[in-house]
């Protein structure tokens, strides 16, 4: 039934139906305007003829032909007036004589030459025509449509004269089926030529519409991504409507190969100021963790606020050298240096990181669910354990107390499928969105029992990438579920 909605017609589909239905208007107005004016002058012509016959018979009835000795008078008997056997007279032609008396008579002139009679109730349907006034129609019994006309004669007898419609009825269906088939010829016709002709008009409108579909399956959120492609220059001509298009998408294009550029250069430059700001803190963080830990050495020598102080430096310090390694491992994943690739067995992964998890929240209720065989991946071992050891301390710090965490390690075809599951709050709605983006904070929506720097996840997601593979999330009260798939190694494909 969509099909049916004009809404869903193609430009090229909807000009080639409004043509065709114009067409189709048009030859149907040219069609019935013929056929009325056609009929209006065959019906002319014919009430001429009938006044005529009426004419002619009031003549011979007030002067009938002599008798010739030598020339007998033809006679054929039959019923209704002597005159219908008169020279002239049309085949077809009913008449009838009213006179003063009330005395009818009334008959019809055959195909053949011959009198007929007409029935009572044609007489009656003659009676109708009034003397001196214009033809009128009539469905004669047993003969059919008739135009008849009346005069009276100088004797006083009303005579009454029609003939058939049949020669106009044959003349309007014969037009009628001719117009028919050249409106049909015509729409075929039009429809063939015109479908050509659009198509050819609108083949710039095509290549524009190609053009912007080739931009629009670019990868432009990528931000390193050239537009070789433009629309030609025949077809973005200002001077036409589809030139004007042309010309502007060509501009569009233009902003937006500036906008990509200038934010893909400025990106470029944080990266490097975030992995060279991170580089150049790594020496400094050393040598205030080398500080503290050696003021760590000698804490009984000094007072206890200045050891509790060098306690909390040396937290602090820890912290921002995490937060530093993980900036460097964005950086580095960001620049598309390449990962280790080695086959690594995602059941023992999971293994030692939930063994991990244990020690580290205890009070949460930890389970694993692994396969009979290994499910073995190519990639790097050390940062897909870190994929899992951020996915677990997720799930440990943004849930409460009891929550039941579970990893689950499953084949899927060609793919390989790690995932972790909990029974927590859950996460809002309106920051699901955002949980992979570099510093996205979750507070509000789950509980929160330490700090964090808000990389966790997206170093998940940018390690995945690099890994080939995607990750997904699916969260609502009292089910969160992250699923990672892998393509797995060809040795167990």
């Amino acid at each position: 039934m969509r099909l049916l909605s004009p809404n869903t017609w193609s430009l090229r589909t909807r000009l080639m139906v409004g043509q065709v239905i114009m067409l189709m208007l048009v030859c149907v107005g040219v069609g019935i305007t013929t056929e009325i004016a056609l009929r209006h002058y065959l019906v002319g012509q014919l009430d001429t003829t009938v006044r005529e016959a009426v004419h002619r018979s009031m003549v011979m009835s007030d002067h009938p032909p002599p008798d010739r000795p030598n020339r007998p008078r033809r006679q054929r008997p039959g019923p209704g007036p002597e005159f219908l056997d008169a020279p002239g007279q049309p085949s077809g032609l009913v008449t009838m004589v009213v006179r003063a008396d009330g005395s009818v008579t009334a008959g019809a002139l055959a195909t053949d030459g011959s009198r007929v009679a007409v029935t009572d109730r044609a007489r009656d349907q003659l009676k109708e025509a009034v003397p001196g006034a214009a033809p009128l129609s009539t469905d004669l019994d047993g003969k059919g449509s008739y135009r008849i006309a009346a005069e009276v004669n100088r004797q006083g007898e009303t005579i009454i004269a029609g003939l058939p419609l049949s020669g106009v009825n044959s003349t309007m269906w014969r037009v009628l089926v001719t117009m028919v088939v050249v409106t049909l010829a015509a729409l075929v016709a039009a429809t063939t030529l015109g479908i050509a002709i659009t198509r050819r008009a609108l083949a710039p409108l095509t290549r524009v519409a190609a053009t912007a579909r080739e931009v629009a399956n670019l990868p432009l959120d990528r931000g390193e991504v050239a537009l070789p492609v433009r629309v030609p220059e025949s077809n973005a001509d200002p001077n036409t409507e589809v030139g004007q298009m042309g010309s502007a998408l060509n501009r569009m294009l233009d902003h937006i190969g500036t906008a990509l550029s200038t934010r893909q250069a400025s990106e470029t430059r944080v990266r490097q100021f975030v992995a060279d700001a991170s580089h150049e803190l790594r020496t400094p963080l050393a040598a205030i963790r080398g500080y503290t830990e050696l003021a760590h050495r000698h804490r009984d020598e000094v007072p206890e606020q200045v050891a509790h102080a060098m306690g909390r430096v040396e937290s602090e310090a820890g912290r921002m050298t995490h937060l530093v390694e993980d900036l460097l491992l964005l950086a580095r994943l960001d620049s598309g240096r390449p990962l280790d690739q080695e086959q690594i067995d995602l059941s023992q992964i999971a293994v030692d990181a939930v063994s991990d998890a244990h020690v580290a929240g205890p009070d949460h209720d930890w389970q694993i669910d692994l396969p009979d065989d290994p499910v073995l991946v190519t990639g790097d071992g050390a940062r897909l354990h870190q994929v899992l050891v951020n996915l677990l301390a997720n799930a440990r710090v943004h849930t409460p107390p009891g929550t039941v965490v579970s990893v689950a390690v499953t084949v899927d075809g060609p793919q390989a499928v790690l995932t972790v599951t909990d029974d927590g709050p859950g996460i809002d709605r309106a920051l699901i969105p955002e949980v992979f983006t570099r510093f996205a904070r979750g507070d509000s929506s789950r509980s929160r029992n330490g700090g964090g720097t808000g990389l966790g996840l997206s170093i998940v997601d940018a390690v995945v990438r690099a890994h080939h593979g995607t990750i997904t999330l699916r969260s609502e009260p009292g089910a969160t579920e992250f699923v990672v798939r892998l393509p797995r190694s060809t040795a167990n494909a």
